[in-house]
C-alpha cells in the first residue's frame, strides 16, 4: 500500500502544484494571500444579493413553505419534493470541513473570520438562489422520468440558443470533466480518509481492529454508500432526507449545549469576533485577513458559485424553476449561517478562553478538544458526526459526479455501473492513501469550475431576476 500510495502521490505532486498556482492564483492584500477564485466567487456573491433585491430576505419565508410542501405538484415533472432536494444538496455541502474547518480560519485569521463567514453564507444564498433556478429551468427529462441538470447543461442552452452551439458545448464538457475529476477527492477519497481517522481516534488509535483495517473499513464505507447509491437520486435524496436532519440536529445540539456551558464568555466572543473583523485585536492581517479567511471558509463549505448545488435541485419535482431557486437558497443558511456560525462558537466560547488556542491542536481536533472541555465523551460524538458528514457528502457527489459523467459519455446502465465502481473504489482508497497531491488535484478541478459557472449566472441574471420577482409577486399578494 505504501508504495502505492508513493506512485499515486510522485505522479499527482507536479500537476497538482501547477494545477493548484493557477486555480489558486493569489494576490497580496495589506499582507494577506488572497486566492482570485474567493474573490470571484465572493464578488459575485455581493452582486447578485443586491442585484436580486436581497431576495435572500424577501424570498426566505416562501422557501420555508415550500419545503414544509406547501405547494407541492403531484403532476409536476421530476423525481423528488423540494425538501429531499434540498436535503440532498445539503448533504453534498455539510461535510467533516462544518467541524474543523472553521477552526482552522478562527487559528489563522482571528476571532473576525467568524463574523465575516456570517456574511458570506448571507450572501452566498442568493448565488444558490439564481443558480438552482437555471439548474430546473434548463433541465432534461428522459423517457424514464431521470432528470439531468447543472451547469453544464443550462452553459450548453445559452451559446445554443445564440447560435454558436460548439462554445457552450466545448465550456459544458469543461465543467462537466472538471466535476468527474473533483468529485473522486474532494466529495469522495477526502471524505473516507477523515471519517477513518476519526474512528480510529475513538477504537483504539493506530493499534486497534479499525486502526490496523483501513481497507476493511473503506470497503464497509463503499459498500453502504454503494446500496444507496446505485438506487439513482429518489434513494440517495430519501436516505439523506432522514441523515441530514438527524446529523446535523446532533452536531446542533451538541454545539448549542457547550456554548451554553460556556455562557459567561458569550459576550466575549461577541466582542472578540466584531471587533477583530474590522481590524480591532487583530491576527493575521487584520480585518482584511479576517475577511479572506471567513469568506474562504463560507465559499469552501457551501459551494455557492460552483453550480454543484444544481445538480440535485435540477431533480426537483416542480414546473415553477424559480420554486426551487427560493428553496436552494436555504442551503447556505443552514450550512453555513447556522452550522459554522455555532461551530465558530463553540471554539470562541470554549477553546480560546481554555488556552487551547495556538498549540498543537488544529482543525477538527481542536474542535473535539473544546467539545471534550464539557462532554467527556464528545470524540464519540464528533467520531459519529463526522462519519454521517462524510457518508452523506459522498452520496450526493456520487450523483453530482455520475451526472457530469453521463453529460460526457452519454446514458446507458454500463457507462453508469462504471462510474458508481470507480467512485466506490476510491472510498476505499481514500483510507489508505497519503491524498495531500490527490486533494491538492481535485480542490483545484472543483474550483475551477467557478469560472464558466459564475460567466453563466452573469449571462442569464437579468432573466432569472424576472422570473424570481414574478414568483415571489404571485404567491405574497
Amino acid at each position: 500500500m505504501d508504495a502505492l500510495a508513493a506512485l499515486i502521490e510522485g505522479f499527482l505532486s507536479p500537476i497538482a502544484g501547477a494545477l493548484s498556482s493557477v486555480v489558486f492564483f493569489s494576490v497580496t492584500l495589506y499582507g494577506v494571500s488572497v486566492p482570485l477564485v474567493v474573490a470571484w466567487l465572493a464578488g459575485g456573491a455581493l452582486f447578485f444579493t443586491v442585484y436580486l433585491g436581497f431576495i435572500n430576505i424577501r424570498g426566505f419565508w416562501l422557501a420555508v413553505r415550500h419545503v414544509r410542501g406547501d405547494f407541492a405538484d403531484p403532476t409536476a415533472k421530476g423525481e423528488i419534493s423540494h425538501f429531499r432536494a434540498l436535503a440532498t444538496a445539503i448533504s453534498g455541502t455539510v461535510g467533516v470541513g462544518n467541524i474543523g474547518g472553521v477552526a482552522i480560519a478562527i487559528s489563522i485569521g482571528g476571532a473576525g473570520a467568524a463574523f465575516w463567514l456570517f456574511v458570506a453564507g448571507f450572501l452566498s444564498m442568493s448565488t444558490k438562489a439564481i443558480e438552482c433556478t437555471l439548474g430546473v429551468k434548463y433541465r432534461q427529462i428522459g423517457e424514464d422520468g431521470r432528470v439531468l441538470g447543472g451547469p453544464m447543461f443550462y452553459l450548453d442552452a445559452y451559446f445554443r440558443d445564440r447560435k454558436m452551439p460548439k462554445i457552450g458545448r466545448s465550456m459544458g464538457m469543461f465543467y462537466a470533466l472538471a466535476l468527474v475529476i473533483g468529485c473522486l477527492g474532494t466529495g469522495n477519497m477526502f471524505q473516507s480518509n477523515q471519517a477513518y481517522s476519526q474512528m480510529v481516534v475513538v477504537t483504539g488509535g493506530s493499534e486497534g481492529f479499525i486502526g490496523a483495517n483501513p481497507m476493511l473499513f473503506g470497503a464497509v464505507l463503499a459498500a453502504i454508500v454503494g446500496a444507496v447509491v446505485i438506487g439513482g437520486v429518489k434513494s440517495i435524496a430519501r436516505v439523506a432526507g432522514v441523515i441530514v436532519p438527524v446529523m446535523a440536529s446532533v452536531y446542533i445540539v451538541g454545539c448549542l449545549y457547550v456554548i451554553t456551558m460556556s455562557w459567561q464568555n458569550i459576550p466575549f466572543a461577541i466582542q472578540s469576533a466584531i471587533g477583530n473583523a474590522f481590524g480591532l485585536d487583530a491576527m493575521a492581517g487584520g480585518g482584511i485577513g479576517a475577511m479572506i479567511y471567513g469568506f474562504q471558509r463560507a465559499i469552501f463549505s457551501n459551494e455557492a458559485g460552483l453550480g454543484t448545488a444544481s445538480i440535485a435541485h435540477s431533480a426537483v419535482q416542480t414546473d415553477k424553476p424559480a420554486s426551487e431557486g427560493l428553496v436552494a437558497l436555504l442551503e447556505p443558511f443552514i450550512d453555513t449561517v447556522v452550522v459554522l456560525t455555532l461551530s465558530s462558537l463553540v471554539i470562541l466560547t470554549t477553546a480560546i478562553p481554555n488556552g487551547m488556542m495556538g498549540g498543537e491542536l488544529a482543525g477538527i481536533e481542536l474542535t473535539s478538544a473544546a467539545f471534550s472541555h464539557h462532554i467527556s465523551w464528545s470524540p464519540y460524538l464528533i467520531a459519529f458526526a463526522a462519519f454521517l458528514f462524510a457518508f452523506s457528502t459522498a452520496l450526493a457527489w456520487s450523483y453530482y459526479g455520475l451526472t457530469a459523467w453521463n453529460y460526457l459519455v452519454g446514458v446507458g446502465r454500463k457507462r453508469t455501473l462504471f462510474f458508481q465502481l470507480v467512485f466506490l473504489g476510491c472510498l476505499v482508497l481514500g483510507c489508505i492513501l497519503e491524498l495531500r497531491a490527490v486533494l491538492d488535484f481535485s480542490d483545484a478541478m472543483i474550483f475551477v469550475v467557478a469560472i464558466p459557472n459564475l460567466i453563466a449566472l452573469y449571462l442569464f441574471a437579468p432573466m432569472v431576476k424576472r422570473e424570481l420577482n414574478a414568483y415571489v409577486a404571485s404567491h405574497t399578494s
